[in-house]
């Protein structure tokens, strides 16, 4: 899955070009019928290198990929939701997966649907955390597309180019948070969600500071090439906030193919798993297995010898809610003796 959207991310650059009018056409129609924007509208934020401007909160929201979701229902958006792409790799957040059943599912995959029925959907607003299910070449709705229908696309993250995806910074998703917090008129229950989050990755700072870092493999599998993450993107930033160092910091790449030899010659001192669970089909090994394959192509080392690793779940190695929650989780694994009191 992350290769899929990694590479259909690469096909749909065009679609970050300027909003069109047909938004300010939609104002203008506001106006003449009388209606008074909300208290703190008009409100404009940007993303994608566009100008998204909204004049009263969404009410009728499609959300892509899983982190999307989750970071809705983490700001008490949920009832805002009236459509959602299929999930099914790995645990919900605590209390969500209630919230998930509720709300109708519009594709089977984890993909947003087809271009005709996602134009169907009449959203007012569409999250997702990567270009992927904007391919006009996969039969999807381009962001122009749903821009003029009246459905503006916010991509979490700024997720919008591969080379966006690379300076990607935790930093990023406390901005997405703001800024959703901005559109849907909740802003101060957005800054209180951000300050929490910003109390929980201080804590683990404050625990891990002064430690040894220790040597990090991050891998979704593969004898040879590894599919593994290099130093670039989200997951080699919670690496390093948790108080790890990734073995393949040298590898200017977020997800990437690595030789054999080069995972050998690392000599990590733990595994973080890709974890797809329910999601996985025949030919996409479990978590388990993932691990075992990266042991044995590096089982000299500290990681093999202990057979220490961490299956995390990939959502949250996408833009959303749920890498900031991570963070403490790899921090525990990591240095469990730094949570013990």
């Amino acid at each position: 899955m992350r290769r899929l959207l990694v590479l259909a991310t690469a096909l749909t650059l065009t679609a970050c070009g300027q909003t069109p009018a047909v938004q300010e056409a939609a104002r203008e129609a506001v106006q003449e019928n009388g209606q008074a924007a909300p208290a703190g509208f008009p409100v404009t934020v940007e993303n994608c290198g566009r100008e998204l401007t909204f004049d009263r909160p969404p009410s009728k929201v499609v959300t892509g990929y899983h982190p999307a979701l989750e970071t809705l229902l983490a700001l008490g958006l949920g009832d805002r939701i009236t459509g959602r792409t299929f999930f099914g790799e790995s645990a919900f957040l605590p209390g969500q997966k209630e919230q998930y059943d509720k709300i109708p599912q519009i594709s089977e995959t984890i993909m947003l649907p087809q271009k005709e029925v996602m134009l169907s959907q009449g959203a007012d607003f569409v999250l997702d955390n990567a270009m992927a299910s904007f391919d006009a070449a996969g039969g999807y709705a381009t962001v122009e597309e749903l821009d003029a229908a009246g459905s503006p696309v916010y991509i979490l993250g700024g997720w919008c180019s591969p080379e966006e995806v690379l300076r990607f910074t935790l930093d990023d998703t406390f901005t997405d948070l703001r800024n959703l917090g901005r559109i849907f008129g909740v802003p101060d229950r957005a800054e209180k969600l951000v300050t929490e989050l910003q109390g929980r990755l201080a804590d683990v700072k404050k625990r891990v500071e002064g430690r040894t870092p220790v040597k990090v493999l991050a891998t979704d599998g593969g004898k040879g090439p590894v599919n593994a993450y290099g130093g670039a993107g989200v997951t080699n930033q919670m690496i390093t906030m948790a108080g790890g160092v990734n073995v393949l910091a040298g590898v200017k790449a977020d997800y990437t193919e690595v030789s054999a030899e080069e995972v050998s010659a690392s000599q990590p001192e733990a595994l973080l798993v890709s974890d797809y669970a329910t999601l996985r089909g025949e030919d996409t090994p479990s978590s388990p297995a993932k691990a075992e394959e990266a042991f044995a192509i590096a089982r000299n080392s500290p990681a093999a010898k202990d057979k220490r690793y961490l299956a995390l779940p990939v959502a949250a190695q996408h833009p959303g809610y749920r890498n900031l929650l991570a963070v403490t989780d790899l921090a525990r694994f990591l240095h469990p003796d730094a949570f013990a009191q």
